[in-house]
């Protein structure tokens, strides 16, 4: 099993940054690969940005890209994402999400275990 908690959330003006950390405990974290997903009320779920296990590969939603960044420390077990030049549609709920296969992807089924979410806020 895999726990995933998730922190950095907040209220932010447009064009400002937030970083989000996903801490993970239980299987080895540098076996499997990362997603960031965000979610607003009444919507689907959607694939914001993705990390292999090594760090090696991120791959990005063409909304994000150029502004948003994952990355990973293996020694820490945790995932980030900076978040700059931030927008109001960039408001949501923000999970981070474990793929223990490693066949990484935009679908949320191709993830195992997910965490709580942390709210991320952008004024306009």
């Amino acid at each position: 099993q895999v726990q995933l908690v998730e922190s950095g959330g907040g209220l932010v003006q447009a064009g400002g940054s937030l970083r989000l950390s996903c801490a993970a405990s239980g299987r080895a974290f540098s076996s499997y690969a990362m997603g960031w997903f965000r979610q607003v009320p009444g919507k689907a779920r959607e694939f914001v940005a993705g990390i292999s296990y090594s760090g090696g590969n991120t791959y990005y939603i063409d909304s994000v890209k150029g502004r948003f960044t994952i990355s990973r420390d293996n020694a820490k077990n945790t995932v980030y994402l900076q978040m700059n030049s931030l927008k109001p549609e960039d408001t949501a709920v923000y999970y981070c999400a474990a793929d223990l296969d490693s066949i990484g992807g935009k679908s949320q089924y191709m993830y195992d275990y997910w965490g709580r979410g942390t709210q991320v806020t952008v004024s306009s």
